[in-house]
């Protein structure tokens, strides 16, 4: 689905914390840190994804089957792959690169080839938590509420 005018676009890493039976998207993942960057993203952007490491780009409102599997186990091209089948969906789903910024919520290896494809192409892209630890995240997340 293409998505015609968009401004700003959250993009929130998926957690190893899920419940255990197929379930909406954004309610799939259960850590405290998904649950504050959900939050966040449903407040402050026109439009969030959860970035996966089995489906990929995914719709926040979209059922999948629970997983086990993380960016954090993949190898260096196997996370190089997945970035740009993401890549590519990004390129499907929204507008022109020029009419949106992405901001990342999500851990370095989901960012470390997506960013510069995406910069590349055109996209305007934020990290407004990168360098932060979880705690300080979590105390980021607290600082930014609606």
């Amino acid at each position: 689905m293409l998505v015609k005018t968009l401004s700003e676009v959250g993009l929130v890493g998926c957690v190893k914390q899920k419940k255990k039976v197929r379930s909406r998207v954004k309610d799939l993942y259960t850590s405290e840190l998904f649950a504050k960057a959900r939050r966040y993203a449903e407040t402050h952007y026109d439009k969030w994804f959860i970035l996966s490491a089995k489906y990929h780009l995914v719709e926040s409102n979209d059922y999948i089957d629970t997983y086990d599997e993380t960016l954090n186990e993949k190898t260096r091209a196997e996370r190089k792959d997945w970035s740009e089948v993401v890549f590519e969906q990004i390129r499907d789903i929204l507008p022109s690169p020029s009419s949106c910024t992405l901001y990342f919520h999500a851990g370095e290896k989901y960012r470390e080839f997506l960013i510069r494809l995406l910069l590349d192409a055109g996209y305007s892209v934020r990290t407004p938590l990168e360098g932060l630890r979880i705690g300080k995240q979590l105390s980021w997340y607290k600082g930014h509420r609606a």
